[in-house]
């Protein structure tokens, strides 16, 4: 349990909507090994990017089509030379890994977490 607790309509600020990995790239130039990817999520939020430290499971080859969940509504990142749109939700495995969130059946682009 963490020290500290939000209120109901704290947690519904938090925009969180699935969307389709529609390109990986490798992102060298990231301080922490890290990847790119361009994610559709719909037509009311559109193709975002985000900067993504996935490297330990996953490569650029595997992810496109993958649906994966993200907070489309922080503030654009910069993050090297790119900006990064979109946080990409994962959780660290005991090796400390990231493993990616993401929904056990195919939905719609755009879905939000209720």
């Amino acid at each position: 349990m963490t020290d500290e607790t939000i209120s109901f309509e704290d947690f519904c600020k938090v925009d969180i909507r699935v969307g389709t990995i529609v390109e990986a790239l490798p992102f060298p130039e990231a301080r922490t090994p890290a990847l790119i990817l361009m994610i559709d999520f719909g037509a009311d939020v559109g193709v975002k990017k985000s900067s993504a430290q996935i490297t330990g499971y996953y490569g650029c080859e595997m992810l496109v089509g993958r649906q994966v969940m993200g907070v489309v509504n922080f503030e654009p990142r910069q993050i090297g030379p790119i900006k990064s749109e979109v946080l990409t939700l994962g959780f660290k495995d005991e090796a400390g890994l990231v493993v990616l969130a993401n929904v056990d059946r195919p939905i719609p682009n755009g879905n939000r977490l209720i």
